[in-house]
Parts: structure tokens; sequence; C-alpha cells
């Protein structure tokens, strides 16, 4: 059994590799450039929206739950269309310093999960590839695990969730490989 105070290297370099990584792969390569459309007549929806006092959070629609959903005048507004969800943010510029911020966090945390489940896994002076294998997998779960949810729930294009799968591919290896590396002997 390896501690998680042992992997305190890998943990981190392999967050800034998967930081940088993803930085790239969202800013400087054309990979997510087509993920969302732009909704036609904007102007008017969000016209409707602002008159409508509409505030952050996640919205269905047509809205129903329960018994309502049953009902013919829901069943009706499902067949008129349109159906979809719709996020809104707060108002203004997104806070990118923020969400980098909260991005980094959340890679630390895959880190950990992955330096977790491989050191009691595998004992110290493991062979590269186990190494690799563990702490890939689980990487690559934390990472890309819940991407085809937004399909299948929420009506995400599958393009859009197999890009941000192959993300956590390479976000995986970045992380198995660091762990490979840096692995105590």
């Amino acid at each position: 059994m390896v501690t998680i105070a042992a992997l305190w290297l890998p943990i981190l370099l392999s967050a800034v590799f998967v930081f940088v990584a993803s930085s790239l792969i969202h800013m400087a390569l054309p990979i997510h450039k087509g993920d969302y459309d732009k909704m036609p007549g904007e102007e008017n929806v969000l016209g409707a929206m602002r008159n409508e006092k509409v505030g952050p959070g996640e919205y269905f629609f047509p809205f129903a739950c329960g018994k309502d959903l049953r009902s013919e005048e829901t069943t009706k507004k499902f067949e008129l269309g349109p159906v979809g969800f719709v996020t809104v943010r707060p108002n203004g510029l997104p806070a990118m310093g923020a969400a980098m911020v909260q991005w980094f966090v959340y890679v630390l945390v895959i880190g950990v999960m992955a330096a977790y489940l491989t050191g009691r896994t595998l004992g110290a002076g493991a062979d590269y590839l186990e190494v690799f294998r563990v702490s890939g997998t689980v990487a690559f779960l934390g990472y890309a695990g819940a991407a085809p949810s937004a399909s299948i729930w929420r009506g995400a294009k599958w393009s859009t969730s197999l890009k941000f799968v192959f993300d956590g591919l390479v976000y995986g290896l970045l992380t198995a490989g660091t762990f490979g590396w840096l692995w105590p002997s």
C-alpha cells in the first residue's frame, strides 16, 4: 500500500499537466468550436426571458411533473415543441478566473482519487504499466464517465459528448503517465 501523502508529487504534477492540456484543447484547438449553436431568434428569446425576469438556474420546458406529464394538455405541448433544457447563468461576462480555479480543484480531486485507489491496489515498486492501468482507469472515469449522460438525459449532441469523452481519455492518459513515472520504488 502507498499512502496519498507519498503521492503528492504525481497528484500535483498530473493536475498541472491536465490543466495545461485542457487549456490547449479548449482554447488552441478547433475541436470544441462547434459544440454549441446559436439560438434562432436569439434577440426575441432573450427579450422574452428578460421580460419574465428569468434568473440563474436550470429550466426544463415545457415544464411538467408527476401526474401532469400524462395530461392531454402536456402531451400537446410536448408534441408542439420545442422541448429542452436551458441553463441560465448570472448576468455579466463569465468569471473565467473562478471557473479555472474550480477546474483546477476538480482536477486535484481526481488526482487524489486516482492516488487513493492506485495506492490501495498496488504497493511501492509496482510495475509502470500496472500503475498506468489503475490510475489511468480511475482518472478516465473521473473525467469522462459522466459525459454521455448529457446526451442520454438532456439531449446534448452525441458528437459533443464524445468529444468530452476524448478529452477525458487524454486527461486520463496524462494522469496515468505521470503516476507511472513518479510511482515510489
